[in-house]
Formats: structure tokens, C-alpha cells, sequence
């Protein structure tokens, strides 16, 4: 950029480079690589003591400057009460452990901010445990991995939407952990000629996720992890 002859052609490159972001055709690979989240057509097995680990993602404040979870968080609580629902009908022994610090700071942490949701599906709180002191993927396996390590279970659940599950299983086989993954929810590309701001916070997400995988797989090498 300290070269007036570069200033134009640099300037158009990030011109298109943003276009294709916001109006899909790059956020939409980026989106698909950091989805291709393993998942089963077979039914969900429970054993005879079934944990339910569900991850949070983040909380903000709506137009009556309530704290509530955000889109991807509501579609966890959802398919988590499913499973629990599901569970106890099975005639096992059900808890859910809700993962989730307070990253953004805010009143709250999201384990906490996510029980009153979970307690409106119909899950008993005596069956859920509230891990809230996680502020990142990796924290969350090791916090759910030092609570699993005193509550006894046959078989482990993981939710989280599909974004996540790549790494997430990462960071929980790191510890030893070989949960069965359950996605909540999957994000949509909108491809177009008009750029979209959704597409944008697709690509973060995505790039977010990616990256990830790729430093938990240099500190490995690191011996880090």
C-alpha cells in the first residue's frame, strides 16, 4: 500500500475478495469445509446412565435489553431436552451437563443463562449440572472430562451445532472422551449477487472453526496439548 502503483490493484482485490464473502460463492465452501461434522442416520442409543453434554454459544442482549442465548444456543437447548426427553422414556438414567462460561462478559455466564430454557423443556434441574467457568471449546472438554471423572455414565452425548462438532471432537478425544456426536443445527449460505451481512458472520465462523482445528493440531505437534 506504500506504493501508489499497488494502491488500485490491492484495492480491487479486496473489493472482490469481500463481494465473494458477503455475497456467498467464497463464504459458502468455507462454511461446507468447517460442517462436515461426522453424524449417524442410526437412531440415538442410551445406556443405562446417559449423559447429554450440551456447548454453549455465547448470549446477547434483545430490544428489551434481556440477556438471552442466542439463535445457535436455543436450537442446543432444543435438540438437548429432546434427547433427554427421549432418554427417560428409554428408562435409563439421564442428566445433561450445560458447558458454557462468560467469554463475552456479560451479567452471566451461559450455562446459567441457558437453565431457565432448559427447565421450561421439562428437565428436571436435579438432572442438569452447570459447568460455567469454560471459555473456549478446549475448556469445555477439559471441565466436562474433570466432572465425568467423579459421575460414573455408560454412554455420552455431545450437542453443539454443526460448525463446532469438528473440533469439539478433537478437544473432548484429546481427553480421552469418545462421545456420540448429535448436531443441533446447521448455518445456511444465501448465494447471490447482493452481498448479505449474514453471509459475513458465516465466514468468521467458519474461518473461527477452521483455524482452530488447525492450532490444536500445531500444539499437538507442540506437545502444547
Amino acid at each position: 500500500m506504500l506504493r501508489p502503483r499497488a494502491r488500485v490493484p490491492l484495492g480491487c482485490t479486496a473489493l472482490v475478495l469481500f463481494w465473494l464473502l458477503a455475497a456467498g460463492w467464497l463464504s459458502a465452501p468455507l462454511l461446507d469445509w468447517a460442517q462436515r461434522a461426522p453424524h449417524s442416520a442410526a437412531p440415538v442409543s442410551y445406556a443405562a446412565r446417559t449423559t447429554i453434554v450440551m456447548l454453549g454459544s455465547g448470549t446477547y442482549y434483545d430490544d428489551a435489553d434481556r440477556l438471552v442465548p442466542k439463535k445457535d444456543a436455543l436450537a442446543r437447548i432444543a435438540t438437548s431436552a429432546a434427547l433427554y426427553s427421549a432418554c427417560k422414556r428409554s428408562g435409563a438414567s439421564c442428566r445433561v451437563i450445560v458447558s458454557g462460561g462468560n467469554p463475552q462478559r456479560h451479567e452471566t455466564s451461559e450455562a446459567d443463562n441457558y437453565l431457565p430454557y432448559l427447565l421450561q423443556r421439562q428437565v428436571p434441574r436435579a438432572d442438569i449440572v452447570l459447568e460455567n467457568r469454560s471459555l473456549n471449546t478446549y475448556e469445555n472438554a477439559r471441565n466436562v472430562a474433570a466432572i465425568l471423572q467423579t459421575a460414573p455414565y455408560d454412554s455420552l452425548i455431545l450437542v453443539t451445532s454443526a460448525y463446532q462438532m469438528p473440533r469439539a471432537l478433537l478437544d473432548f478425544h484429546r481427553f480421552a472422551l469418545t462421545p456420540e456426536p448429535v448436531i443441533s443445527n446447521a448455518r445456511e449460505i444465501r448465494i447471490g449477487l447482493l452481498p448479505r451481512f449474514e453471509n459475513l458472520v458465516n465466514a468468521d465462523i467458519a474461518l473461527h472453526e477452521l483455524i482452530g482445528i488447525a492450532q490444536f493440531h500445531v500444539y499437538r505437534l507442540l506437545g502444547w496439548f
